[in-house]
């Protein structure tokens, strides 16, 4: 497959030689190609139509490759550079990378290295245009006050939706979704967004609690009601009286208790355990399961009319691994945090690591990926957190799903193939190095898998 034509490359030496057979190859593989003799016609070249990226020689007259570098950042910020270098001059070309070099050849230039170069180049600055205007979508959600969620994915924006819609009435609500998904956070920035955010926001953790305990955290108890009970004690509704109560894990209350429940959403009223005065409270509700209670109430486990009650608005919150984008965003979220509460300079995550945790499916949703990097926040001895530091189920990501023994060498070659692209985000240019074989390999082989390559998944 040859690369679009609008992939626009400016090659710079003073070697006309090895100008020329650089743009001649480069213009036979598919790019459009632009030559230039030194740094400053390279400028006027670049002024004229900003190329994709820039091939330029360090060692050149008028203007060398390290000062057309600068002027090149400055005005194009962007525009990523590949530097090619004599054999040998292994200090210019580590200068250079520290200034901001994507990459570096040496000479005689390998042609096919070049490609594999240019594509990662290519891709690398997608990637970071993506991460801009992720921040950008995070700023503009946040500028809407949804406080406490991050994340700018299509599937959590329905959720911001939704609940700015609810947030100002006093319905109850029900929040579904999978363990760690940030359930409490959405119940949490619902009661900020709505009138009775100056109230109390008062949770319970409904499983963490034996049945006798927990009717006595939900509706307090009188003196000398049971062994124990040596003064009255205020209950989470009363505690919430006037704000909101968020219960943890509805699903998890006993039969006996969901009868109680149920009285205090119809009348708003209850008693204490051990006492006969009708207490009156004006609580909004809002619950949060992992459970099925449709199934639930099917089996008899959960009673029909409270599911109703508590049902009035259903919010589902969706698995990170539906959540485009939104891992390395809550990932740069995290890393933030944590390195200030260790009083660490970390600047981001290492390409491999990004690599891993988007492969990786995340089953324990945020909370999971708030562990994990924490743990590499910790871990970390340099300035960027690599795969290493992950947790090793992250940093495992993609090596399960072979057989050896039991697999064909055909299965096992596709199985290498696609979990590489699926760990390097479907990049043939980064799989290819990773695995060490062409990139015409790595796309004639996906042809004969009947799977797309990224490009022509972009173009169709």
């Amino acid at each position: 497959m040859s690369p679009t034509p609008k992939v626009r490359v400016l090659v710079v030496d003073d070697e006309e030689g090895a100008r020329s057979g650089l743009e001649k190859l480069l213009r036979l593989e598919g790019y459009a190609v632009d030559a230039a003799a030194d740094g400053l016609a390279a400028l006027e070249r670049a002024a004229e139509q900003p190329p994709d990226v820039v091939v330029t020689d360090l060692k050149m007259p008028r203007m060398d490759g390290m000062a057309l570098m600068e002027r090149l950042r400055a005005q194009w910020p962007g525009m990523p550079v590949i530097v090619v270098t004599a054999f040998g001059d292994v200090g210019s070309a580590v200068a250079a990378m520290r200034q901001g070099a994507e990459h570096y050849l040496v000479k005689p230039v390998d042609f096919d290295e070049l490609q594999v170069a240019i594509d990662r180049a290519i891709e690398n600055r997608d990637v970071r245009a993506e991460a801009d205007q992720l921040r950008r979508q995070l700023r503009e959600r946040d500028a809407r006050g949804l406080e406490g969620m991050v994340g700018a994915s299509p599937a959590m924006q329905k959720v911001y939706k939704v609940a700015a819609q609810i947030a100002p009435a006093r319905a109850t609500v029900l929040i579904t979704g999978e363990s760690g998904t940030g359930k409490g956070e959405l119940a949490r920035a619902i009661h900020a967004k709505g009138p009775r955010v100056g109230k109390a926001f008062v949770t319970l953790h409904c499983a963490a609690l034996a049945e006798t305990l927990l009717e006595s955290e939900l509706f307090g108890h009188e003196k000398g009601s049971f062994t124990g009970a040596d003064r009255r004690r205020v209950g989470r509704f009363e505690q919430a009286n006037g704000g909101t109560l968020f219960l943890d894990e509805i699903g998890e209350i006993p039969l006996s208790i969901q009868v109680k429940l149920l009285r205090v959403l119809q009348e708003r009223t209850f008693e204490r355990v051990g006492g006969n005065e009708a207490v009156k409270v004006d609580v909004r509700l809002i619950a949060a399961t992992n459970k099925d209670l449709s199934a639930e109430v099917e089996s008899g486990r959960f009673r029909e009319d409270l599911f109703y009650r508590l049902n009035v608005v259903h919010v589902d919150m969706p698995p990170l691994r539906v959540r485009e984008n939104d891992v390395l965003t809550l990932a740069r979220h995290f890393l933030d945090r944590f390195s200030k509460e260790n009083d660490k300079q970390l600047e981001g995550f290492s390409d491999r690591a990004l690599a891993k945790m988007l492969a990786h499916r995340w089953p324990g949703n945020v909370r999971e990926l708030e562990n994990a990097v924490e743990r590499a926040t910790v871990l970390a001895e340099g300035n960027l957190i690599d795969e290493d530091d992950l947790p090793i189920e992250v940093s495992s990501a993609g090596r399960q799903g072979i057989q050896i023994p039991g697999s064909t060498m055909a299965e096992i070659e596709r199985h290498a193939i696609e979990a590489t692209l699926d760990a390097v985000g479907g990049s043939t240019a980064r799989a290819a190095e990773m695995l060490d074989l062409s990139i015409r390999t790595i796309q004639y082989r996906l042809h004969e898998f009947g799977r797309a390559t990224p490009r022509e998944r972009k173009s169709g």
